[in-house]
């Protein structure tokens, strides 16, 4: 079993999830969210940097993924978004972990079964498939999803590339 780190960057909230992951079993191990507040926006990606750190720190995962960014109909949103995302991707490989990136659209797919899948039934399919029986928040949700569809989409990886049959 590996561990993965799963962010969901955010320039106000960053979730993260922490998992062990063989590809067919998983188990949460953390998750939470990085609070960042109404400070000045470079304090912010200071503190969202700092607080990756801090997670890698604490529980010593061995690769990440990351949420890439989706198009915001706010332009200035999404310019905060992508370096919320700089921030923990920095973090990230500062300290020489590997990191993935997925879109919204697939970790919905790997882990509903459907893109097009809202908040609440990735947040009730995360509970499930990790047996978390509490509610968690929608940034914790995504992170955990993040990390699982990086699980899964690996796993994937390696199968196809040893050529195992279906």
């Amino acid at each position: 079993m590996r561990r993965i780190l799963g962010i969901d960057p955010g320039s106000r909230y960053t979730g993260y999830g922490v998992i062990e992951s063989d590809g067919h079993t998983s188990r949460h191990i953390a998750s939470g969210r990085i609070c960042i507040g109404d400070k000045p926006f470079s304090e912010r990606l200071g503190e969202i940097f700092e607080g990756v750190a801090s997670i890698i720190h604490d529980y010593a995962p061995v690769e990440a993924a990351v949420e890439q960014v989706f198009m915001a109909r706010n332009a200035n949103a999404a310019l905060k978004l992508g370096q919320a995302r700089g921030a923990a991707i920095t973090a990230i490989v500062h300290v020489g972990l590997p990191v993935s990136e997925y879109t919204p659209r697939l970790v919905k797919q790997a882990i509903v079964g459907s893109g097009g899948a809202d908040k609440s039934q990735v947040g009730h399919m995360v509970r499930v498939l990790l047996g978390i029986d509490q509610p968690l928040s929608e940034d914790q949700g995504d992170a955990l999803a993040v990390a699982l569809c990086h699980a899964h989409m690996d796993e994937t990886a390696s199968r196809l590339a040893k050529g195992a049959g279906w």
